[in-house]
């Protein structure tokens, strides 16, 4: 059994990491032909030594070469060799408001501050820069929900790690360590939306 076990493990091994085999019945047929290589010989020895011990003689090739196809059909039809591919992230569609920053953006929004006729767009990558309306901006922010902090400030709900309190003022604290004020006006929405 350990050999049996050893010569699948090693065909496996040996079929599986091989790009090139990628159409199903040619890996399934060199699967067999590598266990077969692997198997025969091992099944040979081994019955040929414990037979002699008793004082037997050991099977005959032929017989050999029939139980271990017998095997390797069996092993076949029951454990295919699958590929192994990784399953690709669902990405989420970018909010319309990514067009606005560099074409190399690859990162997260975290939150918006209006600033002025202008609105600071704080990622994971630095702060961008727009010429925009906090509503505008928070409008081209779909599918990403977000709450407002403040008339001044809006977050995005997955880059909010907690709150944090300093000199009785309520802040939000985000994934990036950024602390956005709370007003009292807005305080009622998120508490009623579980982020405080």
């Amino acid at each position: 059994m350990g050999i049996a076990l050893s010569a699948t493990w090693l065909a496996r091994r040996l079929i599986h990491d091989s790009k090139a085999i990628a159409n199903l019945p040619i890996r399934d047929l060199m699967y067999a032909v590598f266990v077969l290589m692997l198997f025969i010989p091992s099944l040979w020895v081994l019955a040929h030594v414990l037979l002699s011990i008793g004082g037997h003689s050991g099977p005959d090739v032929p017989r050999i070469v029939g139980y271990s196809t017998l095997f390797t059909a069996g092993l076949v039809l029951t454990c295919r060799v699958e590929p192994r591919s990784k399953p690709t992230p669902i990405q989420p569609p970018a909010p319309r408001l990514v067009r606005r920053l560099p074409d190399s953006f690859q990162g997260q929004i975290y939150r918006l501050t209006s600033r002025n006729h202008y609105v600071d767009v704080v990622t994971s990558e630095g702060t961008f820069t727009i010429r925009s309306r906090l509503t505008d901006a928070v409008a081209e922010m779909e599918p990403l929900l977000g709450h407002c902090a403040h008339r001044s400030h809006w977050v995005v709900k997955d880059a909010v790690a907690g709150t944090e309190k300093v000199a009785d003022r309520s802040y939000l604290k985000l994934v990036n360590g950024d602390l956005v004020p709370i007003s009292r006006k807005y305080k009622p929405q998120l508490e009623e939306d579980g982020v405080i």
